[in-house]
Parts: structure tokens; C-alpha cells; sequence
């Protein structure tokens, strides 16, 4: 199944804007090439799945926790909350990120960036910087740990989902998966920009929209439903570690055309957080 038959979008083949390969030949290893001054090129690895010309959000997502946390780091505070509102389509190809201090402080700060792609924004990202200090003495996860990604099943249950992002994941799934419902493990073998290690926050934030796909209510085909997810929010009470996303994710659709992907957020030390995606669910249209 084609990303353009999922998509029913009646455009000519423009997977081109992806960057296929380097100037030596080789298949890209990272999710975006730099170009210089914020803007980056996307290759074939951040390829959407509902249409083969866009950009899958998840790695959009791990560029712009990049860019948050180069923004003006400092050693004494911690990302904690990461927002995503998504305004247009995410194009493959080149894009341009820009990023400011929206509210300095010495406790608290909220960093913005924005994804803009052929001259709009299509992505605006704001984190909250919390100062960290040691709250060992109250600390309590009422998140339930769930198995590891060694003591599971490879999983090929994504394969109705095309593109070259959901191409390249690694899966695991946990017994009892269904509709609506389960626990997936990925990890991906890219870096998140060429040429740099990828930091585990980093890598880790870059798969989270994965959420919406994983466990959908129903599966999806040029005969079903759409249900694409027009913000992100990510909570984390931790920060994340390894190489490892557990996702235990649940998928509601209410009654009137809005639907909601909730998961608890995992690595392989436990749980660490919580993201919530809101969906416009809609028959898949004809052509």
C-alpha cells in the first residue's frame, strides 16, 4: 500500500523532496541533513505515512526538541512539558527553524520554536524548562512499569502504515495487543541530524508521535477512517534515557468527528511521562 493511496491526495509522485542520498551516494543515516543558520533538508527516513510527500511528525518533533534544548541551555533546569501545535502540511524537503526565549526566569522558562516549510509555519513548539533540585525525599510514580523490549516479540503489525519513517522503526509488542489498545516498543537506528550524536531526550521525543498509529481503533485503508492528530503534548516527570520507546498507548473517538491518543511514555528504566495527541476523525475521502 502507497502512502498516496492512504492518502487519497491527488498529487503527482513527489517523494523527491526527501533527500534519497548524499552527494557520495549512500543512503542518508540521519532524519536531516544541516544546511546552516536553522535550516536542514529532510531525507527519505522522516517520509510521512498518511501522504509520501510530507514529513512524519515524530522526527519533525525530535528536531524541534533539538533546537529547544540548544536554545540557551542551562545545567540547572530540565525540559519538562513539550507542546506541539501542527498548522499545515510538514513538507519534505527544506526547512527553517527558528527559535526564542518566550519567558525567561530563574525557576521557570518557556522556550519557543517554529518549523516553517515552503515560507509557512507548519509547526510551533514551546517547551517548559522547570530548575531541577532533589525531591527524592516525596518522589512516587504511580505509572505501572510494563515489560521489557528484550523479553518481547519482534512486531510487524505496523506494516499497513507506509513511508520511510515507520520503514525504518525497530517493534516490539506486548501480548494482548488489539484495536485501540496496547503496548509498542520502537527504536530507529538514524541519528537525528547528520553528523551529531542524537542526545536520548532527543531520540526518544522524535519517535512519541508514533502514539497515534500504534494501536488505532480501526485499521487503516483507502476503505476506512482517517485520524490525524493536529497537536502533541508531551509530559515527562523524568528525563528520558537509552535508546528505547516503550508506548502504551489507548485511542478514543468520540461520537462527533474528535478523537483522543493518550499513552504513558517508557524507556527501559520504567515510565517517564505522558503525551496526549487530539484527532480529526473523518471517512477516508474518494477519489
Amino acid at each position: 500500500m502507497t502512502a498516496s493511496t492512504i492518502g487519497h491526495q491527488d498529487r503527482p509522485d513527489a517523494s523527491g523532496t526527501h533527500l534519497l542520498e548524499l552527494p557520495d551516494g549512500s543512503r542518508p543515516s540521519s532524519f536531516y541533513v544541516p544546511l546552516g543558520e536553522g535550516s536542514y533538508r529532510s531525507t527519505i527516513h522522516t517520509q510521512g505515512a498518511w501522504n509520501e510527500h510530507e514529513q512524519h511528525m515524530a522526527p519533525a518533533t525530535g528536531l524541534l526538541v533539538r533546537e529547544l534544548e540548544l536554545f540557551e541551555p542551562r545545567e540547572d533546569m530540565r525540559m519538562a512539558r513539550v507542546s506541539l501545535d501542527i498548522l499545515g502540511i510538514i513538507h519534505g524537503g527544506d526547512v527553517q527553524i527558528t527559535t526564542q526565549m518566550i519567558r525567561p526566569g530563574k525557576t521557570i522558562e518557556l522556550v519557543e520554536a517554529q518549523m516553517v516549510c515552503q515560507g509557512r509555519t507548519a509547526i510551533v513548539a514551546r517547551g517548559w524548562r522547570l530548575k531541577t533540585h532533589d525531591s527524592q525525599l516525596v518522589a512516587g510514580v504511580e505509572d505501572a512499569d510494563v515489560t521489557h523490549p528484550e523479553d518481547l516479540p519482534v512486531w510487524d503489525g505496523m506494516e499497513m502504515w507506509p513511508g520511510g519513517y515507520i520503514e525504518q522503526l525497530e517493534l516490539r509488542v506486548e501480548p494482548g495487543h488489539r484495536l485501540g489498545k496496547g503496548v509498542v516498543w520502537l527504536r530507529n537506528p538514524q541519528q537525528m541530524v547528520d553528523g551529531f550524536d542524537t542526545p536520548d531526550m532527543v531520540r526518544l521525543l522524535g519517535m512519541v508521535d508514533t502514539a497515534n498509529g500504534v494501536a488505532p481503533r480501526v485499521a487503516p485503508g483507502p476503505e476506512s477512517w482517517m485520524f490525524p492528530n493536529v497537536d502533541l503534548q508531551i509530559h515527562m516527570y523524568r528525563r528520558p534515557v537509552g535508546q528505547w520507546l516503550g508506548i502504551q498507548s489507548q485511542q478514543t473517538y468520540g461520537s462527533d468527528g474528535i478523537g483522543l491518543t493518550s499513552a504513558v511514555l517508557h524507556d527501559t528504566e520504567g515510565p517517564f511521562g505522558r503525551s496526549e495527541q487530539i484527532l480529526t476523525v473523518r471517512p477516508m475521502p474518494t477519489r
